[in-house]
């Protein structure tokens, strides 16, 4: 019975983490997406996809963002 608490705890711990990561990304690179990426359509990790094309002309921030979340 103990069992079952501690694994819904460490799932959403875990997904809670991802999200931060995600939402902190997104504040991020919110103006890069409008620059670069705005016709790009959501999922499957095409957003980043499409930063990560243009890393080199990317904000510092969302650099970092990007960099910080494909260590995850």
């Amino acid at each position: 019975m103990v069992r079952l608490p501690i694994a819904v705890i460490a799932c959403v711990f875990g997904f809670s983490t991802s999200v931060f990561a995600q939402s902190a990304t997104r504040e991020a690179c919110k103006a890069d997406y409008a620059k670069y990426c705005s016709g790009v359509s959501p999922g499957g990790g095409r957003i980043v996809a499409c930063l990560n094309k243009q890393h080199d002309q990317l904000s510092d921030a969302c650099r970092k963002a990007l960099d910080a979340g494909a260590k995850h």
